[in-house]
């Protein structure tokens, strides 16, 4: 109920006062995050004249291990061509204390994706998104990845 209460919260203080975001959309990860599980996102109707910014949206608490995070993004386009991507985005500082916003151990990164981007395509795009975090020296990727709650994508108009 306490992660309920935080994220409703967010959810309220981000929603009420933006009129920027044309999608944006959170899917809850259970317990962890698995290698080989991908977060689907899927957007179509959007103007095909209009610039956006993209924007990996996550909510992570203290369980989270790691002072960075290792995506990999794949963008499909209707007409079948992928654009796939590998990201890394720093989650802490040097001293520990996370990026992000929010109260308590509950913070919200709003992380960069792709900018300037247009939807030349009419149809549905999908967004899938798999983490692909690894220990130090090992090359075999953390199976379950804990301490990430919510994977997220926004759409922002770019302003004219």
């Amino acid at each position: 109920m306490h992660k309920f209460c935080y994220a409703l919260l967010i959810l309220i203080c981000f929603s009420a006062c933006d009129e920027k975001a044309v999608f944006h959309e959170y899917k809850s990860l259970p317990d962890y995050w698995e290698s080989d599980a991908a977060v689907v996102f899927k957007v179509n109707k959007l103007d095909s004249l209009i610039n956006y910014n993209l924007f990996i949206t996550l909510r992570n608490t203290n369980e989270y291990a790691f002072s960075n995070l290792f995506l990999i993004s794949e963008l499909q386009f209707p007409n079948g061509k992928t654009i796939t991507d590998t990201l890394e985005y720093k989650m802490a500082r040097p001293d520990g204390s996370w990026l992000g916003e929010g109260f308590g151990d509950l913070k919200e990164n709003k992380l960069w994706y792709k900018e300037n981007f247009r939807f030349t395509e009419k149809g549905e795009y999908q967004f899938r998104l798999k983490q692909a975090m690894r220990r130090n020296g090992s090359v075999n990727p953390v199976q379950e990845l804990g301490g990430i709650e919510d994977v997220g994508l926004r759409i922002e108009k770019i302003k004219e």
